[in-house]
C-alpha cells in the first residue's frame, strides 16, 4: 500500500486514478449523480467491446460499495491526492445510515448511494459536488429526483 501511495502522490489525477481504479481513464467516462436521497457513481468504457476495461470497471466499484460501506475512503484520497476529500468524514462518521450498492451495467457499472439521514445526506452531496468538480464531468450540480 505504501508504494502505491507514493506513485499515486506522483502523477496526475488520470494516472492516479488509473493506478488506484485499474483501468485506463482516457478509454472511460465517469458520471457522479445527486439525488434528493444521495446520489450515484456511474463508470462506464466509451468503445463497448472494451471488456477489459469494463470488467475492471466492475470490480472496482464492487470493492469501492463495500470498502466505502465500511467507511473506508482511502481510494479517493489517492486518486485524489488529498488527505480530506470533501464529504468522506461525514460518510465515514455516518456510515451506518447510508447504503452502498452496486449495480451491473451493460458498458460498466454503478454505486447507489441511498440515505435518509439529513447529515449523511450533506456529505455524500459534497462529496459527489467534488467528484463532479475534480473529474470535470460536466454532471450537473443540481439535485434531482432518482
Amino acid at each position: 500500500m505504501l508504494v502505491l501511495a507514493v506513485m499515486c502522490l506522483l502523477g496526475s489525477l488520470d494516472q492516479r486514478g488509473a493506478m488506484v481504479m485499474g483501468f485506463d481513464q482516457q478509454s472511460t467516462v465517469h458520471h457522479f449523480l445527486l439525488f434528493t436521497d444521495g446520489g450515484a457513481i456511474d463508470v462506464g468504457v466509451k468503445d463497448p467491446a472494451d471488456v477489459a476495461d469494463r470488467d475492471a470497471i466492475r470490480s472496482h466499484l464492487s470493492h469501492i460499495a463495500t470498502m466505502f460501506a465500511g467507511g473506508d475512503f482511502d481510494a479517493p484520497m489517492l486518486v485524489h491526492n488529498s488527505k480530506d476529500v470533501p464529504g468522506t468524514g461525514g460518510m465515514a462518521t455516518r456510515k451506518d445510515v447510508i447504503r452502498y450498492r452496486y449495480v451491473e451495467t451493460p458498458i460498466g457499472g454503478r454505486v447507489d448511494i441511498v440515505t435518509t439521514d439529513a447529515e449523511a445526506l450533506l456529505a455524500v452531496h459534497a462529496f459527489l459536488t467534488f467528484q463532479i468538480t475534480d473529474h470535470h464531468t460536466g454532471d450537473p450540480l443540481t439535485i434531482k429526483e432518482r
